[in-house]
Protein backbone atom coordinates (compact mmCIF):
# COMPACT_ATOMS: atom_id res chain seq x y z
CA UNK A 1 0.00 0.00 0.00
CA UNK A 2 2.86 2.40 0.76
CA UNK A 3 4.19 1.24 -2.25
CA UNK A 4 1.62 2.53 -4.59
CA UNK A 5 1.16 5.91 -2.06
CA UNK A 6 4.17 6.41 -3.34
CA UNK A 7 3.57 5.57 -6.78
CA UNK A 8 0.56 7.81 -7.28
CA UNK A 9 2.90 10.92 -5.64
CA UNK A 10 5.91 10.52 -7.88
CA UNK A 11 3.12 10.53 -11.49
CA UNK A 12 1.72 13.42 -9.70
CA UNK A 13 4.74 15.36 -8.84
CA UNK A 14 6.27 14.46 -12.38
CA UNK A 15 2.98 15.38 -14.46
CA UNK A 16 2.81 18.68 -12.42
CA UNK A 17 6.29 19.78 -13.19
CA UNK A 18 5.51 18.86 -16.83
CA UNK A 19 2.56 21.41 -16.69
CA UNK A 20 4.41 24.48 -15.61
CA UNK A 21 7.42 23.75 -17.91
CA UNK A 22 5.28 23.87 -20.90
CA UNK A 23 2.74 27.05 -19.60
CA UNK A 24 5.60 29.21 -19.86
CA UNK A 25 7.59 28.19 -22.82
CA UNK A 26 5.40 31.01 -24.30
CA UNK A 27 6.15 33.49 -22.18
CA UNK A 28 9.17 36.37 -22.70
CA UNK A 29 12.29 35.63 -20.92
CA UNK A 30 13.00 39.19 -20.70
CA UNK A 31 11.25 42.49 -21.47
CA UNK A 32 13.83 43.01 -24.05
CA UNK A 33 13.07 40.14 -25.93
CA UNK A 34 9.43 41.78 -26.36
CA UNK A 35 8.79 42.52 -29.82
CA UNK A 36 9.13 46.51 -30.98
CA UNK A 37 5.38 47.99 -31.80
CA UNK A 38 6.32 49.40 -34.95
CA UNK A 39 2.66 51.02 -35.55
CA UNK A 40 3.29 53.36 -32.65
CA UNK A 41 3.53 56.99 -31.80
CA UNK A 42 6.47 56.25 -29.46
CA UNK A 43 8.75 54.29 -32.22
CA UNK A 44 7.47 56.38 -34.72
CA UNK A 45 9.29 59.45 -33.11
CA UNK A 46 12.25 56.91 -32.18
CA UNK A 47 12.87 56.75 -35.15
CA UNK A 48 12.70 60.39 -36.31
CA UNK A 49 14.72 60.65 -33.63
CA UNK A 50 17.87 58.38 -34.75
CA UNK A 51 18.07 60.36 -38.32
CA UNK A 52 18.35 63.40 -36.75
CA UNK A 53 21.22 62.45 -35.04
CA UNK A 54 23.01 60.47 -37.97
CA UNK A 55 22.55 63.71 -39.61
CA UNK A 56 24.08 66.09 -36.91
CA UNK A 57 26.55 63.45 -36.28
CA UNK A 58 27.34 63.36 -40.00
CA UNK A 59 28.05 67.54 -40.05
CA UNK A 60 29.81 67.42 -37.16
CA UNK A 61 32.37 64.98 -38.17
CA UNK A 62 34.36 67.68 -40.47
CA UNK A 63 36.43 70.09 -38.48
CA UNK A 64 35.04 74.03 -38.75
CA UNK A 65 38.42 75.76 -40.29
CA UNK A 66 36.80 78.44 -42.54
CA UNK A 67 33.17 79.38 -42.27
CA UNK A 68 33.35 79.91 -46.01
CA UNK A 69 33.38 76.28 -46.49
CA UNK A 70 30.28 75.59 -44.55
CA UNK A 71 26.49 76.73 -44.97
CA UNK A 72 23.39 75.69 -43.73
CA UNK A 73 19.64 74.49 -44.40
CA UNK A 74 16.01 74.17 -43.00
CA UNK A 75 15.54 70.87 -41.14
CA UNK A 76 12.39 69.30 -40.08
CA UNK A 77 8.58 70.87 -40.26
CA UNK A 78 6.43 72.06 -37.36
CA UNK A 79 3.35 71.16 -37.83
CA UNK A 80 1.95 74.77 -38.44
CA UNK A 81 4.47 75.24 -41.12
CA UNK A 82 7.98 76.25 -41.42
CA UNK A 83 11.33 74.57 -40.24
CA UNK A 84 11.88 73.15 -37.02
CA UNK A 85 15.92 74.18 -37.07
CA UNK A 86 18.36 74.55 -38.98
CA UNK A 87 21.97 72.86 -39.43
CA UNK A 88 25.39 73.62 -40.13
CA UNK A 89 27.24 71.40 -42.46
CA UNK A 90 30.21 72.00 -45.22
CA UNK A 91 30.01 72.62 -48.55
CA UNK A 92 31.41 69.69 -49.51
CA UNK A 93 28.79 67.26 -48.31
CA UNK A 94 25.89 69.34 -49.76
CA UNK A 95 24.97 66.41 -52.50
CA UNK A 96 24.83 63.71 -49.87
CA UNK A 97 23.51 65.42 -47.00
CA UNK A 98 21.02 67.47 -48.21
CA UNK A 99 19.38 64.36 -49.31
CA UNK A 100 19.22 63.00 -46.09
CA UNK A 101 18.02 66.63 -44.45
CA UNK A 102 15.15 66.34 -46.88
CA UNK A 103 14.37 63.24 -46.07
CA UNK A 104 14.17 63.80 -42.42
CA UNK A 105 11.63 66.79 -43.08
CA UNK A 106 9.54 64.87 -45.08
CA UNK A 107 9.33 62.04 -42.82
CA UNK A 108 8.94 64.97 -40.11
CA UNK A 109 6.35 65.73 -42.07
CA UNK A 110 4.30 62.74 -42.94
CA UNK A 111 4.68 62.13 -38.66
CA UNK A 112 3.00 65.18 -37.61
CA UNK A 113 -0.02 64.64 -40.29
CA UNK A 114 -0.16 60.92 -38.96
CA UNK A 115 -0.24 61.59 -35.38
CA UNK A 116 -2.06 65.11 -35.65
CA UNK A 117 0.84 66.89 -34.15
CA UNK A 118 0.24 70.36 -32.81
CA UNK A 119 3.27 72.92 -32.58
CA UNK A 120 3.57 76.45 -31.78
CA UNK A 121 3.60 78.62 -35.12
CA UNK A 122 6.22 80.50 -34.24
CA UNK A 123 8.29 81.38 -37.22
CA UNK A 124 12.02 80.36 -36.99
CA UNK A 125 14.01 82.83 -38.71
CA UNK A 126 16.59 81.80 -40.63
CA UNK A 127 20.55 82.36 -39.46
CA UNK A 128 22.58 84.54 -41.50
CA UNK A 129 25.71 82.70 -42.14
CA UNK A 130 27.85 80.31 -40.15
CA UNK A 131 31.00 80.55 -37.60
CA UNK A 132 33.57 78.68 -36.94
CA UNK A 133 34.16 78.28 -32.89
CA UNK A 134 36.87 75.79 -31.40
CA UNK A 135 36.82 73.89 -34.92
CA UNK A 136 32.98 73.59 -34.21
CA UNK A 137 30.37 75.33 -36.99
CA UNK A 138 28.03 77.53 -35.43
CA UNK A 139 24.87 79.27 -36.74
CA UNK A 140 24.90 83.24 -36.61
CA UNK A 141 21.59 85.19 -36.37
CA UNK A 142 21.46 88.43 -36.96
Amino acid sequence: MKLSILAVCTVLFMASCSSTKNANTNLPKDIAERPADENSQKYDQAQLDKLKASIESEASKEKCTDANEWTFAPMGAKACGGPQSYIAYPKKMEATILNKINDYTEKVKAFNQKYQIMSDCMMINPPTSVKCVNGKAELVSA
